[in-house]
């Protein structure tokens, strides 16, 4: 009976990189695109009301390719994974969740479970390969603090944001 209230003594490397390189390498590449294309990434912005479009497209592609790059390295994981959350939650708001759920349909299937993904990965930390962990900086906030911090930063950000920038056709807010 005691070992049901024991923590397992598991080792969750080579998930925690999986993950790192599955979130971080995904923001790299939307970010690169999005940088590469700052013209019509501010167009595209501006065309679904975000005001300051051109701040907005650089923004975006600099938060993207900062936090993947923070995740695939494990440096300041939780506060990296809440930019992807924050980044989300804003692609969600602002584009996805009008179209239902499948991302077929441009909903918000993908938008969810990548940031779903990055909160997994700031519970369970960046594992033993990462800049975290040679600085000592993993066990400073980890499991369900993490998480909760990566969550909470992220949908904050993510609501300040299209509080101060969002201004969707038709006045909805």
């Amino acid at each position: 009976m005691a070992r049901l209230f024991t923590r397992p003594s598991t080792d969750n490397t080579a998930v925690q990189l999986l993950l790192r390189a599955a979130i971080g390498g995904t923001m790299i590449a939307h970010g690169v695109k999005h940088g590469r294309s700052l013209d019509g990434t501010a167009g595209w912005f501006g065309s679904i009301g975000f005001k300051q479009p051109k701040m907005q497209a650089t923004a975006s592609a600099v938060v993207e390719v900062g936090a993947g790059s923070a995740i695939l390295a494990g440096a300041g994981t939780p506060l990296a994974a809440s930019a992807v959350v924050g980044t989300m939650a804003v692609a969600a708001r602002s584009v996805h969740l009008p179209n239902g759920f499948f991302i077929t349909s441009e909903g918000w299937e993908y938008v969810a479970n990548l940031s779903v993904a990055a909160i997994a990965l700031a519970g369970l930390g960046p594992g033993r390969f990462s800049v975290d962990r040679a600085l000592g900086l993993d066990t400073k906030l980890s499991g369900n603090k993490a998480a909760a911090v990566a969550a909470g930063v992220g949908l904050a950000a993510a609501g300040a944001q299209l509080a101060a920038f969002h201004r969707p056709q038709g006045g909805a807010a």
